[in-house]
């Protein structure tokens, strides 16, 4: 059986923005909403986005508020709780994690729920690879060009 997903915020932008992913991804999700699970997103990523909008680098048709209001009205999305204790665990991680700060909450996260993390970041797939939390590689594909 498949654990639940919590989305990185790479993935959670393109889900949003309606973008193309590789085909393992959307059935990933698929199955997800095939078995009416909900599909996480921790509330780093709100964190995330704004420091996107801060730096002129969030592509939106909506406005950041907008954008994550959306994302969190969705019925198929819900919220991750995000504790104190999950922060600290996010500082004590095992082997060699992430070094971004939101990449090892995302990363505690998902280890202390049980979720398989959906992203196309490189150092938590490499931490996936170390064993210490599981991962869905995400990449876009491109848009198929006979539509």
């Amino acid at each position: 059986m498949n654990s639940p997903i919590l989305l990185d915020t790479c993935a959670a932008l393109w889900i949003m923005e309606s973008a193309w992913l590789q085909p393992e991804a959307v059935e990933a999700i698929d199955t997800a909403y095939d078995r009416a699970e909900q599909v996480h997103v921790s509330p780093i990523t709100g964190w995330e986005i704004g420091l996107l909008a801060s730096k002129g680098k969030f592509r939106s048709s909506y406005s950041p508020q907008k954008w994550l209001h959306r994302l969190l009205n969705r019925p198929e999305i819900s919220l991750s709780d995000l504790s104190a204790e999950l922060l600290l665990q996010s500082s004590l991680l095992p082997g060699k994690p992430p070094r971004d700060p939101a990449d090892r909450i995302i990363a505690a996260t998902a280890r202390e729920y049980g979720f398989q993390v959906m992203t196309r970041d490189r150092a938590l797939l490499a931490y996936a690879k170390q064993g210490h939390m599981s991962a869905i590689e995400c990449p876009l594909a491109q848009q198929p060009t006979d539509i």
